[in-house]
C-alpha cells in the first residue's frame, strides 16, 4: 500500500480528533522522543526493540522478548523504569520457583499480648514493570501464578485478593537456544502478552559504539524524564485515539484471515493448526494507536497494522505437521496475511 493510499485512510478519523487532543499528542511525541533518547544513550542498536517496547506500555499491555543472551534485555527494563518513573522488579525464573516466590505469601505473627495472626508479605510481583527473567524455566503451576496478575492486574492468595499498583506491566525474556530444562509456555499465557518482540544483534556501527561506551572507566547512567502519573495520562490517550474504519477493517480481515475456519487463504486452512482469537484483534488496535502516538501522529494507518502484524500475532497462531513437512513458518503464513496491506 502506497504512502498515498495510507494517508487517505486517516483522513475520516483525523476529522473527528479535537484540538485539545491534537495538541497532547504533540507534547506527548515530544516526551516520547526525549525517553527514546535517554534510552538510547544506555541501549545501543536495538531502536525497533526499544520502539515495540514502549508501544507494549503505552497500550498497557505485557511484552515476550526472545533473544540469546547479552543482547540488553535486562538492562532495556531496568532503563525503562528509571526513565520512565516506574518502580520496576526483576525475578529470575527457575525450576524449582514456586508461585509463592512471585505473589508473595502469609506469615503467622504473634502480637506481644499472645494473640496469633497472618500477615501478608507481599511478593516482587507487587511492583510497577516486573522483569521475568527466562520465564520459560518456571514450571507450569509457577507460570501460572503469573497468568492471574497478567490478566486481572491482581493476586489470589488464601482467598484474598491483593490489588497490583497500577500501572502494571510484565516483560518477560525468553532463551530461545537453551532448551533442555524449560517449559513451553501455555497458549493461555502466550495470548496475554500484547506483543512478541524478537530481539536480534546489534548493527556492526551500534556494536562499535557499545564497545567504546560500556568497556571504559565510566560507564553511561539515565534519569528520568516522565513520572508513573505521567505515562498513566499518556496510556489513557492512546485510548481516546481514534481509528478509520479502513484500518479497521484491516485488523480485523488481518485476524479472521489467520484461522483456519475463517480464511479466505488454502494455506492457511491447510497448514495452521489454530489461529489468533479476538485478543489479537484487541492488542493490534492498541498498538496501532500506540504507534501513532509514539510517532506523534493523530491517527494509525494501514502502514501500522503492517508493521505490527508480525509482533501481534507470531505467538498466537501455531501450525500443524503438514506445514513443517511443507518448510511453511509463521512469517510465511504472516507475510501472506499482509500482502493486501502492501
Amino acid at each position: 500500500m502506497t504512502k498515498s493510499a495510507s494517508a487517505s485512510q486517516e483522513t475520516p478519523a483525523l476529522a473527528t480528533v479535537p484540538d485539545a487532543a491534537a495538541d497532547e499528542v504533540d507534547a506527548l511525541g515530544g516526551r516520547l522522543s526525549e525517553v527514546k533518547a535517554r534510552i538510547a544513550q544506555v541501549i545501543f542498536g536495538q531502536e525497533q526493540v526499544v520502539d515495540e517496547t514502549l508501544i507494549t506500555l503505552l497500550a498497557g499491555g505485557h511484552a515476550l522478548l526472545i533473544g540469546v543472551p547479552g543482547l540488553a534485555k535486562t538492562r532495556l527494563v531496568e532503563t525503562l523504569g528509571t526513565v520512565m518513573g516506574l518502580a520496576e522488579k526483576r525475578v529470575q525464573f527457575t525450576p524449582d520457583l514456586m508461585p509463592a516466590d512471585i505473589t508473595g505469601s502469609e506469615v503467622l505473627e504473634e502480637s506481644e499480648d499472645g494473640k496469633r495472626s497472618f500477615r501478608f508479605i507481599q511478593g516482587p510481583v507487587f511492583c510497577q514493570l516486573l522483569m521475568a527473567d527466562e520465564i520459560n524455566r518456571a514450571s507450569p503451576r509457577t507460570q501460572s501464578a503469573l497468568l492471574q496478575a497478567m490478566q486481572e492486574k491482581e493476586v489470589s492468595v488464601s482467598g484474598q485478593r491483593h490489588p497490583l499498583p497500577h500501572p502494571f506491566h510484565v516483560l518477560a525474556t525468553q532463551n530461545p537456544l537453551e532448551q533442555e530444562g524449560t517449559y513451553p509456555l501455555p497458549e493461555a499465557q502466550l495470548d496475554r502478552f500484547l506483543l512478541q518482540i524478537d530481539v536480534t544483534y546489534p548493527e556492526l556501527a551500534a556494536e562499535r559504539e557499545m564497545l567504546q561506551a560500556t568497556t571504559g572507566s565510566t560507564e553511561t547512567t539515565t534519569s528520568e524524564v516522565m513520572s508513573a502519573t505521567e505515562f498513566e495520562e499518556a496510556q489513557r490517550l492512546v485510548r481516546r485515539i481514534p481509528v478509520g474504519d479502513k484500518v479497521m477493517e484491516a485488523i480485523l480481515a488481518l485476524v479472521r484471515n489467520g484461522r483456519p475456519e475463517t480464511s479466505d487463504y488454502e494455506q492457511v486452512r491447510k497448514h495452521v493448526a489454530w489461529g489468533p482469537g479476538p485478543r489479537a484483534s484487541q492488542s493490534l488496535m492498541l498498538a496501532v494507536r500506540a504507534r501513532a502516538v509514539l510517532d506523534g501522529r493523530l491517527s494509525p494507518s494501514a502502514d501500522d497494522v503492517l508493521e505490527l502484524a508480525a509482533p501481534v500475532l507470531r505467538h498466537r497462531m501455531a501450525l500443524n505437521f503438514s506445514a513443517r513437512a511443507d518448510g511453511v513458518t509463521i512469517e510465511t503464513v504472516i507475510d501472506l496475511l499482509c500482502r493486501p496491506l502492501k
